[in-house]
């Protein structure tokens, strides 16, 4: 019997998401949420972009699509990330645990999730967990790297520009005392 080539690589680290969980524990995502879920979503899905940005790990952001009707699951890339909709009657608890099961021990894989059964079975499958409010603090942390590199790039270019400004300001006012010398 020949194994099915996998489609994930073994120099590639992982970060899974349960998408529902995160935004079920994140507060501001919670508010969003108690408007318009699909907002939250796409605010999930944006935030896990910006954040594929700064990790290292390739971000596999799963929702389940349990409750929906002849859901036949949905896979699309979007800016550097897959986001999953699962098929009827299968949770993303679930799409995640086949998925460790494919890679394999053989590949650095972390999963973002709060729940404590799926903690456990990821740790007996070879990933590490990581809950909510680690994932939180680890892209809010990023966000400010983010923020302090291009404030501090504004404040260069800021400087830089001044220096030439002040730069041609002195050499236009020598050559001004020039001619009227």
């Amino acid at each position: 019997m020949r194994r099915r080539k996998s489609r994930y690589k073994r120099d590639v680290n992982y970060l899974f998401v349960d998408g529902y969980n995160i935004i079920n524990s994140w507060q501001s995502l919670i508010e969003l949420k108690n408007v318009s879920l699909e907002d939250a979503r796409n605010e999930l899905i944006d935030t896990m972009i910006e954040f594929s940005h700064s990790t290292k790990e390739h971000i596999i952001l799963v929702f389940d699509a349990y409750l929906v009707k002849k859901s036949g699951g949905k896979t699309y890339k979007r800016d550097g990330i897959d986001v999953i909709f699962t098929k009827e009657f299968e949770t993303a608890d679930h799409y995640i645990e086949r998925q460790l099961d494919e890679i394999g021990k053989l590949t650095n894989v972390r999963v973002a999730t709060s729940d404590n059964v799926e903690q456990q079975i990821i740790l007996s499958r070879g990933g590490t967990r990581i809950s909510a409010r680690e994932l939180e603090a680890e892209v809010n942390n990023s966000k400010n790297k983010v923020n302090y590199v291009a404030k501090k790039l504004k404040e260069e270019r800021v400087t830089a520009l001044d220096e030439d400004i002040i730069h041609k300001l002195k050499k236009l006012k020598h050559d001004m005392t020039k001619k009227n010398s």
